[in-house]
């Protein structure tokens, strides 16, 4: 849940807490090419890392994408047991 609003929370939007969040809504509606996922792979691995330490992030992967929309897979390690997040969609 806490990685789903992490992700889910543009940069700037929290009050007090300005840099809380991802810069996946900055990627959203770029175009989906190689460049752009790889882009919002960096930006979901920064945001997890910064705000969720209890998660190791192991892989991301894109489940689905269409126009303005994408939905990723997380898979990692969550207090030393193996977790898959599915349907984490921005």
């Amino acid at each position: 849940q806490s990685l789903a609003d992490i992700l889910t929370t543009p940069i700037g939007t929290r009050v007090m807490r300005r840099d809380y969040g991802s810069r996946l809504f900055e990627l959203v509606d770029a175009p989906m090419n190689d460049e752009t996922l790889g882009e919002i792979y960096v930006a979901t691995a920064e945001a997890i890392e910064r705000w969720e330490p209890r998660f190791h992030l192991l892989q991301v992967l894109t489940s689905k994408l269409s126009p303005g929309h994408v939905t990723l897979d997380l898979v990692g390690e969550y207090l030393g047991e193996s977790v898959t997040l599915s349907d984490v969609r921005l």
